[in-house]
């Protein structure tokens, strides 16, 4: 099996972090996300990875050469942002077998179990979750057996609040690229985009039965709320602690928190949800619900669901803050 991660996109919602960091390279709980889905594909023994990139790619290649140098890692240029099938046609040339295709957006926890227990029939998975915001998402009709019969892309009606996470384990991997490529030969949705979620629906209407399957756990980075929303998740979750190597004199810790080696915290109050990052500082501070990035200096400052970003220098701020690396911020506490 192979997996397939397009990671073209510009993450406009999360600037001005993306403005110098690819979406996937942004951390939750000291770790971009990018990693935790990388770390679920090698425990389940994938071996190669088609990356379709774009935007910063230089950034992207650099990180996963550096930090996954075993993954056999091919990088497919997407030219044209046109869309989830346009990401996934690109790696046409390097599927063979079936693929696992993840949309690095959020945090995911399923059981990739199901992929070896799937059904001989089956043409493979989708996995799905219960919503209310349906319109944001394909939301997902099933037949009488449970499997997929219609997928519709952000819908208007409330036809079904069963909503696509971004997670696809394909089996029939011809008949996939067979609905991409009549996907990009039609018309293309309301963005101007051409969806993945209709060269699904394609192999459905072949004869090809999806299976959606249940989350156990998705959380999303793609804004500065859910980011840290997903941060708290993590940290409550066996990622937060104080790390032996930091520093914590005079000061109130309220878990959960991140504070890894080389950090140092000097009086004030720090948490819950805050994370600081190896070699930060927060001297005389009161944190709440922030993310700090490495080697930031804080001083004097009570901030809360805040984004301070690497080598940034804080001083007598007090509020929300959403700032990107080597940033100044000065003002009264």
């Amino acid at each position: 099996m192979k997996a397939v991660i397009p990671l073209a996109g510009k993450g406009t919602r999360l600037r001005p972090f993306t403005l110098s960091t690819p979406k996937p390279l942004l951390k939750v709980a000291g770790k971009p996300v990018l990693s935790f889905i990388l770390d679920d594909l090698v425990q389940l023994g994938i071996e190669e990875v088609v990356f379709i990139v774009g935007y910063l790619r230089e950034a992207v290649e650099a990180w996963i050469s550096q930090h996954y140098p075993d993954l056999l890692a091919h990088y497919v240029l997407q030219e044209v942002q046109d869309g989830t099938a346009g990401a996934v046609a690109l790696a046409e040339p390097y599927i063979d077998s079936d693929v696992l295709i993840v949309f690095p957006d959020a945090v995911i926890e399923v059981d990739y179990g199901l992929i070896r227990s799937l059904h001989p029939g089956c043409g493979g998975i989708i996995w799905a979750m219960e919503v209310e915001n349906y319109q944001r998402y394909g939301v997902i009709v099933t037949d009488d057996a449970g499997y997929m019969a219609r997928i519709i892309e952000k819908p208007s009606e409330p036809v079904s609040k069963l909503a696509n996470i971004g997670l696809y384990y394909i089996r029939d991997h011809a008949l996939l690229f067979e609905g991409v490529r009549h996907t990009m030969i039609s018309e293309p949705g309301k963005a101007g985009e051409f969806y993945l979620t209709d060269a699904f629906q394609y192999m459905v209407d072949h004869g090809s039965r999806i299976l959606p399957a249940p989350v156990e756990g998705w959380w999303d980075a793609g804004k500065p709320e859910t980011l840290l929303e997903t941060n708290e998740h993590l940290l409550l979750s066996g990622h937060g602690g104080v790390d032996p190597g930091a520093t914590v004199e005079d000061a109130e810790i309220q878990e959960p928190v991140r504070i890894e080696a080389g950090a140092v915290v000097r009086g004030g109050r720090i948490g819950p949800n805050v994370t600081l990052e190896s070699g930060a500082s927060a001297l005389n501070c009161e944190l709440e619900h922030t993310v700090v990035g490495p080697d930031a200096r804080l001083q004097r400052s009570r901030l809360h669901h805040s984004i301070v970003g690497a080598h940034s220098r804080v001083c007598d701020a007090a509020g929300s803050l959403l700032v990107t690396d080597h940033s100044v911020v000065e003002g009264r506490a």
